[in-house]
């Protein structure tokens, strides 16, 4: 007598076990709070603030830890992977009191941060990397960013960006010089311009073009 509970002696289908959802890559990636608003200071502790929008790999982000030491960093980077990796050099350097990098879209994150008027600079390293119309939506170098800059910086705070991109750089220029919260910091009166990065630190695309001998453009903007 055939087993009728039985599938295989049924001759019917059998289906294959549930394979489990393999796990997201970097899901333990560093994270903000996802609700509410972000006090940076419950974060890292330092006689100052400083964000750094994109770090990437993270070479600026570590060697300005290491060039000012009273300052407090926090990192926004919107790749888990680079966020989790440079979190992770950042602790095994037993900086995470003072700098930590987070893997968070800075678009998003900045109108959450509460402490307005509280940060002493702001950078921002070779953004933009997208060249087609469709894709200035996804510039990070824009009204929100801007809006949210002069919002964060105390007076006098700084604004630093750079590019080794020549077209980006006008569309910074204009994008800061027209700005009305800021006023220009370079080099000379009236220009925002700097021929040398002023940081003690470096981002891996900066030591790049340094190597390769492309020319980059540096603009600092501050807060009136």
């Amino acid at each position: 007598m055939s087993d009728v509970s039985n599938p295989k002696a049924a001759g019917e289908p059998v289906a294959a076990p549930a394979t489990p959802p393999k796990p997201r890559p970097y899901a333990h990636a560093p994270r903000l709070p996802e609700e509410g608003p972000i006090d940076l200071h419950t974060i890292v502790k330092g006689s100052w603030l400083e964000l750094e929008v994109g770090p990437g790999r993270g070479r600026f982000l570590l060697e300005r830890a290491v060039a000012a030491p009273e300052a407090a960093i926090v990192g926004l980077e919107i790749r888990r992977k680079w966020a989790t990796i440079v979190d992770e050099r950042l602790g095994k350097r037993l900086l995470h009191a003072r700098a930590r990098c987070f893997a968070e879209d800075a678009r998003q994150v900045l109108p959450r941060i509460a402490n307005a008027g509280q940060v002493k600079r702001v950078f921002l390293h070779f953004p933009d990397p997208w060249w087609k119309k469709r894709h200035e939506k996804r510039l990070v170098m824009g009204e929100l960013f801007l809006r949210e800059v002069a919002r964060l910086l105390e007076v006098g705070g700084e604004l630093y960006i750079q590019t080794d991109v020549p077209f980006r750089a006008d569309q910074y220029a204009s994008a800061g010089l027209g700005y009305e919260a800021f006023e220009p910091a370079g080099d000379e009166p009236g220009s925002a311009i700097l021929a040398l990065n002023p940081y003690g630190a470096r981002s891996d695309r900066e030591a790049r073009a340094d190597v390769d001998g492309l020319p980059v453009t540096r603009m600092r903007f501050r807060k009136k």
